[in-house]
């Protein structure tokens, strides 16, 4: 019988490849042969699956987000009932480099984000989910604004813009070393007291 491949697993291996090499070097360096290597792939294989290194880029960046929004519902899941608050918390808190899977993500978007500088299509992609993201944590704030958790006065988009803001720029400060992951998640913790005064 011939042996059965599992195409997307194949594709999530490439990927992952390609997550641990660019958050040892960056993207620019890396190159299809290389991830080839690191996946223990031939160089045939892993362009019979991505044609360009760009199209390998695309899926690796999807693939980061879909595991990072799966670390996410489990971490909200586990806390018991959702509120927005907890949603709230649980995204922030993922963004920031707190452990190795975190880490990871964080220099993959550094190196993402240098990319996307330079390289208007990359650009794209890499912004593509921002206003969904925003629109997303403004509707959190609207539900606790209706659940009185809120103050009616805060303005839901600003306050979206600002609690991205607050986990973002934390994140090249930990990994300078200027805080550590413990004050960066007080941190978020203090301004969502403030925020969720009711």
């Amino acid at each position: 019988m011939p042996k059965q491949v599992d195409h997307e697993q194949r594709r999530v291996q490439i990927a992952e490849a390609l997550q641990r090499l660019t958050t040892r070097a960056g993207l620019e360096g890396v190159s299809l042969r290389h991830v080839a290597a690191e996946a223990g792939m031939s160089m045939g294989s892993v362009q019979h699956y991505f044609k360009t290194k760009d199209d390998m880029l695309r899926f690796a960046l999807a693939h980061r987000h879909k595991l990072r929004s799966e670390r996410i519902a489990a971490k909200v899941l586990a806390e018991g009932p959702p509120t927005p608050r907890s949603i709230l918390r649980a995204c922030l808190v993922e963004v920031l480099p707190r452990d190795p899977d975190s880490e990871g993500d964080f220099l993959m978007g550094v190196a993402y984000f240098i990319r996307a500088v330079a390289d208007p299509a990359m650009s794209e992609v890499f912004g593509e989910g921002m206003p969904e993201l925003l629109a997303f944590f403004a509707d959190q704030v609207r539900q606790a604004q209706e659940a009185g958790a809120v103050p009616a006065s805060a303005d839901p988009a600003a306050e979206a813009a600002i609690l991205w803001a607050l986990a973002d720029s934390q994140g090249s400060e930990i990994l300078m070393g200027h805080r550590t992951p413990a004050e960066a998640v007080a941190t978020v913790d203090y301004y969502l007291g403030r925020l969720f005064t009711g």
